[in-house]
């Protein structure tokens, strides 16, 4: 197993920088994150989002958004368009029947601006962290250019919990993975080549979906009438080692998870996640998301673009969750008048390899700074940072903290 070295960093969505696209503030943000002492920099899917702003319902699994160039108008050379088309043609030909005549060179700028900006992080010790969901969107691209790969007559979701009786209707196309199994999983194999190509690491969005899926009738009008479905197991990720070499993964196991899900991770030697804001239940002892049960090959969050800031979370606690999370953290030594500090640092902490944090808890920001609830369709992914907001003090105190947990440069 290879570990990743003990280091830290920030999750901040491009379209969340001042500016809201690649560009001088990108580069503003990573020098930031050098000054801070970090090494990752996590995004979102990068992918043209849905009406809803989502960015893991995308146009394009493959495809990057035009609208987060800085210089959209750029000019391409004939050379750069041909060594793309021919590096990049599994996708990009019915990328362009879809989008239209300047979606060649969209992608190619796109490409460009985006080896700078790594260029640029790798010289200042700064990686760049993606994430890929699972599924394609409905109508997408890839849904109405390879009808073949896809199950008719059921679409994704999640089965019913304490959280959502009615569980989870996703309404996204279904892998027929006999069909892939048959194509040697070439599709798949094509998308982490895109990822590896992008990205220094990439979470996989609904990780437990490659050992089981559930599948909804299409038309049902709620996930209760969903069943339990195998999925590919290891058999993706052996069909893209065998041409990418290994592949540098997180698995997004939260929520309810099986053994089966935990081996399929392991057996990969891929780490999983662990997020602070599920570790203070009082009827949950033996959660892995309690400090103690922390574990190195993990990514562990404050909280993910799908929860609440610390502050908003911490804010609303109920008066025995708030005694409990206080006494902790007085038990640990990281009491802090402000308690979001205390969070990152407890965070920073922790036995697991990386420790990721996101920009609103530096800020201290409340519920008003979430991404996204996932409980309501409307009104996400709308957050954006004020310009020098990220000041030279909270570099500073980022860095203390980094360096206390001996995540400094890889520890």
């Amino acid at each position: 197993m290879n570990l990743l070295p003990r280091t830290s960093g920030v999750q901040l969505h491009i379209t969340s920088l001042p500016g809201g696209r690649l560009g001088a503030d990108a580069y503003r943000f990573v020098d930031w994150l050098a000054d801070a002492g970090q090494s990752w920099w996590q995004v979102l899917p990068l992918g043209p989002p849905d009406r809803y702003r989502s960015p893991y319902k995308s146009r394009s699994a493959f495809a990057a958004w035009p609208e987060l160039l800085a210089d959209p108008r750029a000019p391409v050379s004939a050379r750069e368009r041909r060594e793309f088309c021919e590096r990049e043609g599994y996708w990009l030909s019915d990328w362009e029947r879809f989008a239209g005549r300047d979606a060649v060179d969209d992608q190619v700028r796109f490409q460009r601006e985006w080896d700078a900006l790594r260029s640029y992080g790798a010289e200042r010790g700064v990686r760049l962290f993606g994430d890929m969901p699972i599924y394609v969107a409905p109508g997408s691209v890839d849904h109405r250019a390879h009808p073949e790969l896809f199950r008719a007559g059921a679409v994704a979701g999640a089965p019913p919990d304490a959280y959502a009786r009615a569980g989870q209707l996703w309404g996204n196309p279904l892998y027929d993975w006999p069909a892939l199994r048959r194509r040697r999983y070439g599709w798949w194999v094509a998308r982490l080549r895109r990822a590896v190509s992008l990205f220094d690491l990439t979470r996989i969005d609904h990780f437990r979906g490659f050992v089981a899926y559930w599948a909804v009738p299409a038309g049902a009008r709620s996930a209760v009438a969903g069943r339990w479905m195998r999925g590919p197991g290891r058999a993706v990720f052996d069909a893209a080692s065998r041409e990418l070499g290994r592949l540098p993964l997180v698995a997004e196991d939260l929520g309810t998870i099986t053994p089966a899900v935990h081996r399929l991770r392991d057996e990969l030697g891929l780490p999983g996640m662990l997020v602070l804001e599920f570790a203070f239940e009082p009827d949950e002892p033996r959660s892995p998301h309690r400090l103690e049960a922390h574990v190195e090959n993990r990514i562990v969050y404050t909280g993910t673009h799908d929860h609440d800031t610390a502050r908003g979370w911490y804010s609303g606690l109920d008066p025995e969750r708030r005694q409990m999370v206080d006494a902790a953290l007085a038990g640990l030594g990281l009491g802090e008048r402000r308690p979001w500090w205390a969070l990152i640092r407890l965070a920073f902490s922790s036995p697991a390899r990386v420790a990721m944090v996101q920009a609103q808890d530096i800020l201290g920001l409340g519920s008003e700074a979430r991404m996204n609830d996932p409980r309501r369709a409307s009104g996400n992914w709308r957050w954006r940072m004020e310009r020098g907001a990220l000041t030279p003090a909270l570099a500073r105190r980022l860095r203390e903290v980094t360096e206390e947990a001996g995540r400094l440069g890889g520890g």
